[in-house]
């Protein structure tokens, strides 16, 4: 297992695609929960509140990009994207979710 790194995000969601972006975090197809897995990611939440999303995960895999990519050229993962993602409106032009700096930890 490699070093943990800790990521968090944000991002905004449209008022009209809320309630089916939690229906859909309700229950996560098995797939992409065994994916998220498979990537080397842990302790994935998502928060809610109002308008906006909290996202914060750790990975503890070896090679952070690679494991993304993987994720990213999953086909089923493709397919849950492209449900989750046109529920929220993009913060930036880098897309719905804008990436945060760890700032302090406490273990």
């Amino acid at each position: 297992m490699g070093k943990v790194q800790r990521f968090g995000s944000v991002s905004r969601l449209k008022a009209d695609r809320a309630e089916y972006y939690q229906q859909l975090h309700a229950a996560p197809w098995k797939q992409i929960n065994d994916m998220i897995k498979e990537c080397n990611l842990q302790n994935y939440s998502i928060y809610f509140d109002g308008e906006y999303l909290f996202s914060y995960y750790e990975y503890v895999g070896e090679n952070y990009e690679a494991d993304m990519a993987k994720m990213a050229a999953d086909p089923e993962n493709q397919r849950w994207w492209g449900e989750c993602i046109p529920c929220m409106n993009p913060l930036s032009g880098d897309g719905p979710w804008m990436n945060m700096k760890e700032i302090y930890h406490l273990d």
